[in-house]
């Protein structure tokens, strides 16, 4: 029985094969991140600031699901829509929950005080369930147009490597 050798070929070969894979999935794996968690009702925020740190550290990606408002509990970290007109998604965390007002007293971890007006029901977005630390730049990155781009090249080079790998190993058959 003949054995095989490895020439160094069929190692670039491996080597190319096994980068382009690695390539492919890491922006599968990116955008499943992305995209999957909003099919099951979940909601995705970049944090921007730093007043929920250190348990949210800005960049974070958080993962908001919705829950009704009556059911939040004083400690529980909440997203909102601020009161000021086009003012954006605000994480804080739950002072006081006045169902009977339908209103919630929020304040920022890293804050001195609680947050000048309470949270409206209607504001309410969810609670957070998790989040992933400096994840939140790579979601902003991936959904402006030259992040989508750059997704694209990179699939582009996996596909290029793993073709690339493929021919080298078949020539030394």
């Amino acid at each position: 029985m003949k054995e095989k050798t490895t020439t160094p070929k069929n190692k670039a070969g491996k080597l190319c094969t096994v980068i382009g894979t690695v390539c492919i999935l890491l922006v599968i794996g990116l955008c499943a991140l992305v995209v999957l968690p909003g099919n099951f009702g979940w909601h995705m925020y970049d944090v921007l600031s730093g007043s929920m740190e250190p348990e949210l550290p800005v960049g974070s990606l958080i993962y908001v699901r919705g829950t009704q408002p009556e059911e939040v509990k004083e400690g529980d970290i909440i997203a909102f829509y601020s009161s000021v007109e086009n003012g954006g998604v605000i994480t804080h965390r739950v002072v006081e929950n006045n169902v009977v007002s339908g209103k919630l007293r929020t304040k920022g971890d890293a804050n001195d005080t609680e947050d000048p007006l309470p949270v409206e029901y209607e504001q309410y977005i969810g609670q957070v369930a998790f989040h992933l630390p400096y994840f939140g730049k790579i979601l902003t990155c991936m959904t402006m147009p030259y992040g989508k781009i750059a997704a694209a090249c990179v699939i582009a080079l996996g596909l290029i490597l793993n073709l690339a790998g493929s021919r080298m190993r078949i020539e030394e058959a």
